[in-house]
């Protein structure tokens, strides 16, 4: 996996680089002691992962990710925990502390996305513990998948369901459902992806369907409720059962 060290301080870089020397699975292919460079490092050798600091001289860590079109993984080290939170909000894999655990750090690598067939990295299918970053106009979130009720296709975007949050992203309902748990993350129909853990109970509905209802109200007080057509019901049944 190709990446960056991004860290206004010589001496970090240099410690990082040599912690990572011993992990064969990551190749550092540049450093950066700014946002501006490390901009300009990233859209001319397209890195995989960024192992990048917060606060730097001119733009912070979170400010160059915002200005990315096309974020890389990201595993954030840094000198201050009271960074912890935002880091969560932003497209994080990790949050490592100065002076750099070597455990710590092998195991914010050990989240990483194995290898496919091609030697492409890509994502393993996401576990319900799992974090995924969300942004919707100028607001982003880290959201646990567990806390997620249910996805809404809306054309090519995607309504994901978690709180009173209902953020609107660009993607498929039909390429989001090849990264989920089939066993935790269920296609209802064709416009929905719903949570089993939220689930309360079921109804018999029309045409041999049902209708599900979720641990969650709306603003009427009405439990949040999901169709699963006729041609779903039987594998929702069988999920469910003992």
């Amino acid at each position: 996996m190709k990446a960056l060290i991004i860290d206004d301080e010589r001496l970090a870089r240099k410690e990082l680089a040599s912690l990572l020397a011993g992990h064969e699975g990551i190749e550092i292919i540049g450093e950066a002691a700014n946002a501006d460079e490390a901009e300009a490092l990233i859209t001319e050798k397209k890195p995989d992962l960024l192992f990048l600091d917060i606060n730097m001289p001119g733009r912070t860590g979170f400010q160059l990710l915002e200005s990315l079109e096309h974020a890389p993984l990201v595993i954030f080290v840094t000198a201050y925990d009271e960074h912890a939170l935002e880091a969560f909000r932003v497209n994080a894999l990790d949050y490592l502390m100065k002076p750099i655990d070597p455990a710590r750090l092998e195991e914010a690598i050990n989240k990483l996305p194995r290898k496919g067939e091609e030697g492409v990295p890509q994502r393993e299918v996401l576990k319900e513990s799992d974090q995924i970053f969300l942004k919707d106009g100028e607001k982003c979130w880290f959201v646990t998948l567990k806390d997620v009720r249910y996805f809404e296709s809306e054309g090519n975007y995607v309504r994901v369901r978690f709180g009173d949050n209902k953020p609107l992203v660009l993607r498929s309902l039909n390429k989001l459902e090849e990264k989920l748990d089939p066993l935790v993350f269920f296609r209802a129909n064709r416009k929905h992806i719903v949570n089993l853990r939220w689930v309360d109970r079921i109804e018999p509905w029309f045409s041999g369907g049902l209708m599900v209802k979720l641990k969650h109200t709306d603003k009427d007080g009405e439990p949040e409720s999901i169709e699963v057509s006729r041609r779903q019901a039987a594998r929702f049944k069988d999920l469910l059962s003992l």
